[in-house]
């Protein structure tokens, strides 16, 4: 998620039921926090006469915390006691060392990588960020502190800064708190100049900027925000979109609403991006503010992108649907899928939108898993379907050659695009499917395809963490900034499989729908399952309602075709989600038998979302 349009969407709210107890212990903005935990601490230090207390701030990339500094020490000395500030920052090594140690896991061979979009994930940790003598000396002073003993009424001692609760240093800590921030806040952060990578004294150039923290950064922060998450190891978790309305949460009440909320179904809040062949569909349906010239990707479920909003009360408390997988990832998910997919939510879903648009998007191709491992030490390959929800006059979908194309004169063709801008008659090369309501191709990385224009596409795929979407043509069009668009021909001709042309397509990943079950009113049927796929593709269609179970498998739905749906615990009716036309929702593993019906009077059809049985042996 490089661009990401400003705009908080207001629907996707989430209401699980919650105690009293669990509402009021939600504290909203950042002086009222700042209040409430300078009286934690001064009780703490009455608790303790004459000890110092030692307080921890730790957080996501890109969180601001020099506020909640500030205010607190002012609350402090309001209350008489006296607080000290230390910047973890004087522990890290050099500008150099830093860059000296990462810079080889990023591309910097512009004719491989002309955007310098890629590189290989880091995993040296914070450890590794740190000066070993900084360290040890910081450690010293730190248990000097703790051991001091003074007349009358100790000190509060404050660390702030990336990587202070690492596993070795949190006994140094009495209260350990943790900033975290939303993966689109953090992006538009590092676009507005609030954020240089770590150890750099001044930020790169913003997409340069973003590739490091995707391959370094961000990877430190999700592996350490798990340990504390999953140990329960914080005293308080503040979320922190909001510089200005920080809230406090105590680790307890931040289980209470996970657990609270991974037992119904739950709907992440989207996030939305412009692109140059972006269309009119979503922003119409959706109701997108009128200064974005249109809307391409609806990230509606991309897991390390999007976020879950719950309403508490009065309060609505925010965090990124990552923190909540590695909070609750075996409700969410299930045991056998967590094990499997290292934590990670294993499906990521969006919708591409073309409608009314310019063009088609690029055409284009997606790496496999030992492609992914060897050049980048992703854990996964991209596959990707796509299930059609809208189509206008003229929409195509394109997957696979050609039966008659000449594959070699296409690589031919798309390289002197590149260096040469001569156009290239992609028709003669692209396999295309009329597309129509319904339709479901599978796209198996190495396929070469593209959604057209004038059409918006459910994109379902499996776990990458990134993108690593090459791109093969691009109609020689500049994108949106005026700047052409970068084409990826290098990775792109050492992961099409040539041998994918229109009999292939039509025989493999375009299928006819299949009956899964039927009674009065409903069916269930398979839209698309392979071999190459990890998960399944369904549709239920019904007049009044449908009952299924998890099985201990998450289940992921979409509204497809109709109005308004509600989605409910067969054992606990109380637990429901309402979807309307294009929202998606997720059925956490735990929910087992669930029905969907129909609060609108016209047919329903529903697009599902499931692992294959057996996928933990792929």
């Amino acid at each position: 998620m490089y661009n990401p349009f400003p705009y908080d969407d207001p629907r996707a709210v989430n209401r699980p039921e919650l105690k009293e107890k669990t509402i009021k212990d939600i504290t909203t903005g950042t002086l009222k926090s700042a209040v409430r935990l300078a009286e934690d601490l001064v009780s703490r230090l009455e608790q303790n006469p004459g000890k110092n207390i030692t307080v921890a701030f730790d957080g996501y990339t890109t969180a601001g915390w020099s506020r909640m500094v500030n205010q607190l020490s002012q609350q402090l000395a309001l209350r008489g006691v006296q607080m000290d500030a230390i910047d973890f920052y004087d522990v890290y090594k050099s500008e150099k060392e830093i860059n000296d140690m990462v810079n080889p896991y990023l591309e910097w061979d512009r004719k491989i990588d002309p955007t310098l979009l890629y590189g290989k994930i880091y995993h040296g940790g914070y450890q590794s960020m740190f000066d070993r003598e900084k360290l040890s000396h910081f450690e010293k002073s730190m248990w000097d502190i703790r051991g001091a003993v003074s007349k009358g009424t100790g000190k509060v001692v404050l660390v702030y800064g990336y990587g202070c609760l690492v596993k070795e240093l949190r006994p140094l800590f009495d209260v350990k708190c943790y900033f975290d921030v939303t993966p689109k806040e953090s992006i538009l952060r590092i676009r507005r100049g609030q954020f240089a990578n770590y150890g750099d004294k001044v930020a790169r150039p913003v997409n340069q900027v973003i590739r490091r923290c995707y391959y370094v950064d961000f990877e430190m922060a999700v592996h350490l925000r798990g340990e504390l998450l999953k140990g329960s190891l914080l005293d308080y978790y503040l979320p922190s979109d909001d510089l200005d309305r920080n809230q406090l949460i105590p680790m307890k009440t931040v289980s209470e609403i996970m657990d609270a909320l991974a037992s119904y179904p739950f709907r992440c809040k989207p996030v939305y991006l412009e692109g140059v062949w972006g269309g009119t569909y979503v922003k119409k349906l959706r109701n997108l503010p009128d200064t974005m010239r249109n809307c391409a990707w609806v990230f509606d479920l991309i897991p390390m992108e999007v976020s879950v909003v719950v309403e508490a009360g009065d309060a609505k408390v925010e965090f990124p649907f990552s923190s909540f997988v590695q909070k609750e990832g075996e409700a969410i998910m299930g045991d056998k899928c967590v094990r499997k997919f290292h934590g990670y939510f294993p499906i990521r879903f969006n919708y591409d939108d073309t409608f009314h648009s310019n063009g088609n998007m690029s055409i284009q191709v997606h790496s496999g898993a030992q492609y992914n491992h060897e050049h980048y030490d992703e854990l996964g390959r991209q596959d990707e379907s796509y299930y059609v929800v809208v189509a206008g006059q003229g929409a195509k979908t394109f997957v696979g050659f050609r039966d008659d194309a000449d594959t070699d004169q296409f690589i031919k063709d798309i390289k002197l695009a590149d260096t040469e801008y001569k156009p290239v008659d992609y028709m003669k090369y692209v396999n295309y499917e009329e597309s129509r309501p319904g339709l479901q191709v599978m796209l198996p990385a190495g396929t070469i395809h593209s959604s057209g224009r004038n059409q918006v596409v459910l994109e379902i795929g499996s776990l990458t963490i990134g993108s690593y979407t090459y791109k093969l043509y691009d109609y020689l069009r500049a994108d949106l900034d005026g700047k052409p668009r970068p084409i990826h021909t290098w990775h792109g001709e050492r992961n099409l499989a040539f041998e994918r042309k229109k009999s292939w397509v039509r025989s493999h990943i375009v299928q006819e729908p299949g009956t899964v079950r039927s009674g009065d009113g409903w069916a269930e049927y398979i839209v698309g399952e392979s071999d190459m796929l990890y998960f399944s593709l369904r549709r239920l269609e019904f007049e009044k309602s449908i009952e299924d179970n998890t099985g201990g498998k998450f289940h992921v739905l979409v509204l497809v075709d109709g109005e308004k749906i509600r989605i409910r615990s067969v054992e606990y009716p109380e637990r429901h989600f309402d979807a309307e036309y294009m929202d998606m929702v997720v059925v956490p593993a735990d929910m087992g038998r669930y029905v969907v019906e129909n609060l609108g009077t016209e047919p329903i059809s529903v697009h599902k979302t499931m692992l294959k049985d057996g996928f933990e042996n792929d």
